[in-house]
């Protein structure tokens, strides 16, 4: 079964945003456990919010007291205490999904966690932007080090935009155990984020180098999405089927989240995202299967 660490408190509609991602955990949820090919492989697994201790990890501490007082906007640009709320869980999901994958024995070479959240790559150490707050994958990765669960980690940052947000915080605090693939710096093309996509011919992969691998397995680089405009549907097919093909290779743990996806049909529904989301699970679902 695959462990996937989502509570309610994860999700939330007060937003008011041209970015689903505040709403979307409970959307995606919905969707998986809808069908039926899905349901029956996953487990959704519960877990402890990201108190401040977690968060002082990878952020300012003026930061993060002023996003939870209400005196600092947030990653969409209100000052909502239910969405700075919800930020808690969407870091602890991926945090608790991140130190399942590594201290899980498995008899599988393939060993995988997901956290449905998104709202990460462009947190900075002290500010937001771009709908997102806290830098889940840099608390995850710090914490996995400070644990001694993960000597060195890869963000493998496959959404349509650069994460800035990862970059600026592996700077500040000087963080040499932590590689960062991302757009705008390692791909631009099609190609070249399949490229980056193909772990089995990352020379990281190859040497074990790393322990952990956290993949954004963003929607928002499909052609059709209003921001995106690199992978066809087939070709974001390929790219998770790349991902988790490496990792399993390899035996890498990895653990993927949503990341970003902005189509919307006539009544602003979110069907097209919820469908790439779901491609990636069955992909992942295919090679826990096969391995």
């Amino acid at each position: 079964m695959i462990a996937v660490f989502y509570r309610p408190e994860q999700s939330s509609d007060a937003a008011e945003s041209f970015s689903p991602s505040a709403g979307k955990p409970r959307l995606v949820i919905e969707d998986w456990l809808s069908h039926p090919e899905i349901a029956q492989h996953i487990e959704i697994k519960s877990f402890a919010p990201a108190g401040d201790d977690l968060l002082l990890t990878a952020h300012d501490a003026n930061y993060v007291r002023g996003i939870f007082s209400g005196e600092i906007p947030n990653g969409f640009g209100n000052r909502s205490r239910e969405i700075a709320n919800s930020l808690r869980y969407t870091v602890g999901s991926l945090v608790a999904a991140t130190r399942h994958v590594i201290e899980t024995r498995s008899t599988s070479t393939f060993r995988v966690a997901v956290s449905p959240t998104s709202g990460f790559h462009h947190a900075e150490y002290d500010s937001g932007d771009g709908f997102c707050t806290f830098n889940g994958l840099m608390v995850a990765a710090i914490r996995a080090h400070a644990l001694g669960l993960a000597k060195r980690a890869l963000i493998l940052d496959l959404d349509q935009h650069y994460g800035n947000g990862t970059d600026d915080i592996i700077k500040k605090l000087a963080i040499d155990y932590v590689d960062h693939i991302t757009a705008g710096k390692a791909y631009g093309t099609a190609s070249q984020a399949l490229q980056c996509a193909d772990l089995s011919a990352n020379k990281g992969i190859r040497d074990k180098r790393y322990d952990l691998v956290l993949y954004q397995a963003g929607a928002d680089i499909h052609i059709d999405d209003p921001l995106g405009g690199l992978l066809t549907t087939e070709q974001m097919i390929m790219r998770d089927q790349l991902v988790f093909r490496g990792c399993a290779t390899y035996g890498i743990p990895v653990v993927w989240n949503l990341a970003g996806g902005y189509q919307r049909d006539a009544d602003g529904g979110i069907p097209r995202v919820l469908a790439l989301h779901r491609n990636t699970m069955c992909q992942c679902i295919k090679a826990a299967v096969t391995v």
